[in-house]
């Protein structure tokens, strides 16, 4: 697994938890930067926060753009994963989109449902046509 591999599976988790938690999203992040361990790397400060900041923005495309699902009826490993992926693909210069997708659809592989490699994959090619960088 590469590092941006290992910092993008950091932020979900990150994401995740503070969903579980009933926390605002990204709510576990300074717990988690505090004890950093395992270490939080800054690329997943990055994501969090930027998740956080655009969420609305984010959350709006992912809506727009899923078929037959809400945000509420998605898994939440899906949904936290499908907004780590739409900020890189609108707000990170640096990651090319097609990167971003695969990158998703792999960590969906990994840690989602069976079904949820191929959503995943789908709803953000969807986003990736249509989406401008900011």
């Amino acid at each position: 697994m590469g590092a941006r591999t290992k910092y993008r599976k950091r932020a979900l988790d990150i994401l995740f938890e503070s969903e579980l938690q009933g926390l605002p999203l990204g709510g576990t992040l300074a717990a988690r930067r505090e004890t950093n361990d395992p270490p939080v790397n800054p690329y997943t400060v990055r994501l969090v926060e930027g998740v956080v900041e655009h969420q609305e923005h984010i959350d709006g495309l992912i809506a727009e753009h899923s078929r037959g699902w809400t945000l509420d009826r998605m898994p939440g490993v899906d949904r936290n994963l499908l907004r780590v992926a739409v900020l890189e693909i609108v707000y990170v210069d640096d990651v090319p989109g097609p990167v971003a997708v695969s990158e998703a659809v792999e960590l969906a592989a990994e840690l989602s449902t069976d079904d949820s490699p191929k959503f995943v994959g789908g709803l953000l090619s969807r986003i990736l046509e249509v989406a401008t960088p900011a």
